[in-house]
């Protein structure tokens, strides 16, 4: 990830969470109708994040056992010696 990428993601964040934000502000509603809308936007902004950690958790988890199964039959290829009288 570069650094322009990183930036790029968290300005286009910002700026929606501020156009959802001020679209709430301004809509021509009560103040519970407002609040709620408020909250689902703060649930949905929370659930995302959440969501992404899942998900990059899960990536790094299947990488770390896909190395460790490699090393494993790395391991037990240079350690075979198909010329070794045992295994005929």
């Amino acid at each position: 990830m570069t650094a322009a990428f990183y930036v790029q993601s968290v300005l286009s964040f910002g700026l929606s969470l501020l156009a959802v934000g001020l679209g709430v502000a301004y809509l021509p509603l009560g103040p519970w109708e407002r609040g709620f809308l408020a909250l689902g936007v703060l649930f949905l902004v929370s659930s995302s994040f959440n969501l992404a950690k899942c998900v990059r958790d899960r990536q790094e988890m299947q990488e770390v056992t896909s190395r460790v199964d490699k090393a494993r039959i790395d391991k037990l290829i240079s350690e075979h010696d198909p010329f070794d009288a045992k295994n005929l």
